[in-house]
């Protein structure tokens, strides 16, 4: 677990990075323009996928994390168990999240970003393909108590395709890093 983390959070800093049109998934992109970003917290999630769909494929998956930019964008990113793709990064990427009490965080989706070994880089960082996509991503738990219970995510792209996540927690406590300090993003009515 330990080695895939520090793949994960380079690709979680490349989120942020401008994007190409090519994609070794053999999926088809259209990137929206890209707004220069950086990950100010990120949260990292012990367990297992018990569901992870990508375009149709089945996968495992290593680790799952929760990154905030400091614009407000958030991303599920899923470091993918593909023997294929050690570089295989799954996130489903969006803003305006909203927590419903305080052990519910919900994030509607806007776009799929997928990343591969195949990928272009930018300062040696592979920069994920960005898919316009909807759908939805909800997150039982909360960060501040360091406990996540599960996130599920289901998000179909502008070509059809659909992404499906079912993360299950282990129970041990989430790993929550702030990069650095920004203004919250989270439509909190408990505030």
């Amino acid at each position: 677990m330990r080695l895939c983390r520090p793949v994960l959070t380079a690709a979680l800093i490349s989120l942020a990075s401008p994007c190409f049109a090519e994609s070794s998934l053999s999926i088809p992109v259209n990137n929206p323009p890209a707004a220069n970003a950086y990950v100010d917290l990120l949260a990292l999630m012990s367990g297992h996928c018990k569901t992870l769909k990508v375009a149709g494929r089945t996968f495992a998956c290593k680790t799952v994390a929760y990154a905030h930019g400091d614009k407000g964008r958030v991303n599920f990113a899923v470091a993918v168990d593909d023997p294929a793709d050690h570089n295989h990064v799954v996130s489903f990427s969006g803003e305006n999240g909203k927590r419903a009490d305080d052990n519910s965080y919900e994030l509607p989706i806007d776009r799929m970003l997928l990343n591969s070994k195949d990928r272009p880089k930018v300062d040696g960082l592979p920069v994920p393909a960005e898919q316009t996509s909807t759908g939805l991503c909800r997150q039982t738990g909360n960060f501040a108590a360091k406990k996540v219970t599960d996130v599920t995510c289901s998000a179909t792209d502008s070509e059809g395709r659909r992404y499906e996540l079912l993360f299950v927690s282990d129970g041990t406590p989430v790993s929550v890093r702030r990069i650095r300090q920004s203004a919250p993003s989270i439509q909190d009515p408990f505030k």
